[in-house]
C-alpha cells in the first residue's frame, strides 16, 4: 500500500520509512524540514535500496494537505509529524497547540474527504502523568502536565470520537516511552537541532566532548541510585511496532491504544555507565536540581501489544547504547 509518512524525515520517522519499504510498501514523506535535514532521503536510500518519495509541506497547511491527496492515491498515513520538546511547550503553549492540535485536524479532515480512514497516530507516555503504580497499563487514569502532553491527549480524544462516530476508521493510537538508539549501519539517528533535549544524544555529545558535562537533574528519587528511571526502547523496535501497527488495521478494529516499551527501566546513571562502556570514554557528570514535571520512575507494560499486534522489544540498552555511539561517532556533525 502507499504510505503517507508526516514528519517523515524526523528521528523515528525515517526509521519506520526503512521498515515500510522493505516491507514492500510504497512511502511518501510529507515534512516542512523544521527539525530534520534533506540528507535523510539519501540514507534512506542507501539502507534500503529504494528511493523515498517527499513533499514538503507543513500540516497547519490545509491546501498543501489537499493537493498530496489530489495527487496520490494514498492508502494509509502514520501521523508523526509535530512539536515535541516539553519544556519549549511551557514556554509556547500557543505554538504547540497550533502545531500539534490544529494541524492534525487539518490531517484527519483531509483523510476523511479522500476516503482515506487508516491511521497509526503517534501518541506518547506522557500522557499517563505520574501514575500510582507500575508498570503503565493502557487501561490507567489519563493526564498530564505540560502542553506537550496534553496536545497528544486532546489529539487521542480527537481520534477516539472520530473512531466512535464513524466505524469505518481504523485508528492505532501508540503511545511510546523512551526512544534512543539508531539504524545499525550508523547512516540514521537523531540528529536535533542545537543542545540536545533527550538523555542519549546529550550523552553522546558529552562522550564526543562537544559538552562538558551532563547535568543529571535530581538525584534524590526513590529508585535504585536516585536518578530518574524511565523504559528506553530502541528505535527499530519502535518502528517495527508502528509497522505492526499498521498490519493490524481492519474493517474490525476501531480505534485502539497501545503501549510501545519494553517493561523495563534504567536510571539515568545505568544509561551513563552503559555510555560509557560502549564508548570507551568517560561521561563527566553533575547531579543537578530536579526538573518542575519530571517523574521518578516510568516503565510500560507492553503485553497488549504482545498480544494483539504480535510485538515485541528486541534490543536491551547495551544494544541501544551501542548502535547510538555508532551513529554518532560516524556522524558527529550528524546529517550535516
Amino acid at each position: 500500500m502507499l504510505v503517507l509518512v508526516t514528519g517523515g524525515a524526523g528521528y523515528i520517522g525515517s526509521h519506520t520509512c526503512v521498515l515500510l519499504q522493505e516491507a514492500g510498501h510504497e512511502v511518501l514523506v510529507f515534512d516542512n524540514l523544521s527539525n530534520s535535514h534533506p540528507e535523510v532521503f539519501n540514507r534512506i536510500t542507501q539502507i534500503s535500496g529504494q528511493p523515498v518519495a517527499f513533499s514538503e509541506g507543513d500540516i497547519r497547511d490545509k491546501a498543501a494537505l489537499e493537493r498530496v491527496f489530489n495527487q496520490f492515491d494514498i492508502d494509509a498515513v502514520i501521523h508523526f509529524a509535530g512539536l515535541k520538546v516539553v519544556g519549549e511547550s511551557i514556554s509556547e503553549p500557543l505554538r504547540y497547540y497550533q502545531n500539534n492540535v490544529e494541524g492534525s485536524l487539518n490531517l484527519f479532515d483531509v483523510m476523511a474527504a479522500n476516503g482515506c480512514k487508516k491511521l497509526v497516530f503517534s501518541s506518547s507516555a506522557n500522557v499517563y502523568g505520574d501514575p500510582d503504580s507500575f508498570p503503565i497499563k493502557e487501561d490507567f487514569p489519563l493526564s498530564t502536565f505540560n502542553p506537550y502532553g496534553q496536545s497528544k491527549l486532546m489529539i487521542e480524544n480527537i481520534l477516539k470520537d472520530v473512531g466512535r462516530a464513524d466505524p469505518d476508521w481504523e485508528i492505532s493510537l501508540l503511545r511510546y516511552f523512551n526512544p534512543v538508539g539508531a539504524h545499525p549501519s550508523g547512516l540514521i539517528g537523531e540528529d536535533p537541532n542545537g543542545i540536545p533535549n533527550n538523555l542519549m544524544p546529550y550523552v553522546a555529545q558529552v562522550a564526543l566532548g562537544r559538552l562538558p558535562q551532563l547535568n543529571v537533574f535530581g538525584g534524590d528519587y526513590p529508585t535504585i541510585d536516585g536518578t530518574g528511571v524511565r523504559d528506553y526502547i530502541h528505535v527499530m523496535d519502535l518502528a517495527d511496532g508502528h509497522l505492526k501497527a499498521l498490519s493490524a488495521l481492519n474493517k474490525k478494529h476501531g480505534c485502539e491504544v497501545y503501549n510501545l516499551g519494553t517493561g523495563k527501566g534504567y536510571s539515568v546513571l545505568q544509561v551513563v555507565e552503559a555510555f560509557a562502556q560502549a564508548s570507551g570514554r568517560d561521561i563527566p557528570y553533575q547531579i543537578v536540581d530536579r526538573r518542575s514535571g519530571d517523574i521518578a520512575i516510568s516503565y510500560a507494560d507492553p503485553t497488549r501489544s504482545q498480544e494483539k499486534l504480535g510485538w515485541r522489544a528486541q534490543s536491551g540498552l547495551a544494544q541501544m547504547v551501542e548502535d547510538h555511539w555508532r551513529w554518532q561517532s560516524e556522524n558527529p556533525d550528524g546529517f550535516e
